[in-house]
């Protein structure tokens, strides 16, 4: 059975505010052009018409991105040659989205949560297969236990096993895949330890906004699993260890969960 890394997240939030977004930029563009060119000299007008130009391109390539975005969720089928387009399209309207939304009255959170959700959806469209050496689990340092005397965030392997918090578990679960396993405590060292291991593919664990930017930080392939936050953010945190394990599988390929 499939587990869900974002519960209760719809898509369609994300997909419909930069829908919304590029609609309103092409719209503010289109506006402002023929408000300057029809007040400027024929000089500046023709200036004008490269950029608009230029712009219009881009408002082209914006919508063929989301445009792909939405066939490739819809059928959930790879576009491998709309990749970068669709990734484009997706940074570009991500911050424009969120700030709609607030304008809107959705919660930032909620338009995280569905874009993570987006992103993991593209990414298990994707035709991934590889080794346990190139997949690496990278866990923000929250999840070990608060009062626990044994730095983990520079080596994983100092964590002594107590089972207090769940990283004994994540050690548990890459011993049984093979696969690499991090603790970061923020995205210097995560982009250090993926420069260091060269992974092909991340399942990450962690808070909405380290999830969105460490998705769009890298080009590889990132599963995002949301950590779980009883005691508040960035303390004591747990994670749903059935949705890291599924994560990972899925990179593998492995079609069921061990017993």
């Amino acid at each position: 059975m499939e587990v869900s890394f974002i519960a209760n997240t719809k898509k369609r939030i994300f997909i419909g505010l930069i829908s919304l977004s590029l609609f309103l930029i092409g719209i503010t563009l289109l506006v402002a052009y023929y408000l300057v060119v029809n007040d400027a000299s024929t000089l500046h007008k023709v200036l004008l018409i490269i950029v608009g130009g230029f712009l219009l391109v881009m408002l082209i390539l914006l919508g063929v991105g989301v445009l792909g975005l939405v066939f490739n969720l819809i059928r959930q089928k790879p576009l491998p040659f709309l990749q970068k387009i669709m990734l484009m399209a997706t940074n570009a309207l991500f911050p424009v989205a969120l700030y709609l939304g607030k304008i809107l009255g959705v919660d930032k959170e909620t338009i995280k949560r569905s874009f993570i959700a987006v992103n993991n959806q593209l990414v298990k469209n994707q035709e991934v297969k590889l080794d346990p050496q190139e997949v690496m689990i990278l866990a923000p340092h929250c999840l070990q236990w608060s009062e626990c005397p044994h730095k983990i965030t520079i080596d994983s392997k100092n964590c002594k096993r107590c089972g207090k918090c769940v990283v004994d578990d994540l050690h548990s679960l890459t011993e049984k895949y093979g696969v690499s396993f991090v603790v970061a405590s923020g995205g210097t060292l995560a982009r250090k330890f993926i420069k260091e291991f060269k992974p092909r593919a991340v399942v990450a664990i962690a808070c909405e906004r380290d999830l969105c930017s460490g998705i769009q930080d890298t080009p590889l392939p990132v599963l995002g699993v949301l950590n779980i936050r009883p005691q508040g953010p960035c303390f004591n945190t747990c994670v749903n260890l059935e949705a890291v394990e599924e994560a990972t599988k899925f990179f593998l390929q492995i079609n069921n969960l061990k017993k």
